[in-house]
């Protein structure tokens, strides 16, 4: 079964989402501050917009999705880029090695075995290699701005098809990537001032 994105999760174009206009700076500032090799993977790359722009800026980026709608657009829009349809689990670190950076953006709130992703996201990263991982925030005030704004419904989008079935905080997040074996795991929030951020970033270190 799917681990990451149901085969069936749609993209109508191989543009950029809104998320990404708070999602793509803080990647490129935590990448360019990497000082090893420039090669990494990018885990759920969904239509490949990501990928094709880190790709843009020097790095050698192996990119992979199961949505087939998805790996459809990334390869029609950035032919050379290096992307396969592919799920999150144990055959990925076979078939595609160990890279110095993995990175995977809004693709953990969607999985239905977290800790099968997080365990790929640990054995795809080599030792003393950096894991990147965003998810939309989640904490008290934002809970509680949006049950005062009665925008709990429109939020937890219950009637979106193949949506978010994961609701993540920094201490969820941080356990689940503590257990599956990374050393130290810091965070940032983006999009709006922090109590009420859009999406955390976590970075992990192997």
């Amino acid at each position: 079964m799917p681990t990451m994105q149901a085969r069936g999760y749609h993209w109508g174009s191989a543009g950029h989402s809104g998320s990404h206009s708070y999602l793509l700076p803080p990647l490129h500032e935590i990448l360019a501050a990497w000082r090893g090799e420039r090669r990494c993977f990018d885990l759920g790359c969904g239509n490949g917009s990501i990928a094709a722009a880190v790709a843009g800026r020097g790095w050698d980026v192996t990119a992979v999705d199961p949505s087939t709608d998805g790996v459809a657009h990334a390869r029609a829009a950035y032919p050379d880029l290096n992307v396969h349809q592919a799920e999150a689990g144990p055959e990925l670190v076979e078939r595609f090695g160990r890279f110095p950076v993995v990175y995977s953006l809004e693709v953990v709130e969607h999985v239905y075995a977290p800790r099968v992703f997080a365990k790929a996201v640990h054995d795809l990263t080599m030792p003393g290699g950096m894991a990147i991982v965003s998810t939309p925030y989640h904490g008290y005030w934002k809970n509680l701005a949006l049950a005062l704004s009665g925008k709990m419904d429109a939020h937890f989008t219950a009637l979106w098809d193949h949506g978010h079935i994961k609701f993540w905080s920094v201490e969820t997040l941080g356990k689940l990537l503590r257990e599956a074996g990374f050393k130290t795991v810091d965070f940032r929030r983006v999009g709006r001032v922090p109590p009420l951020a859009k999406s955390m970033i976590a970075v992990a270190r192997r």
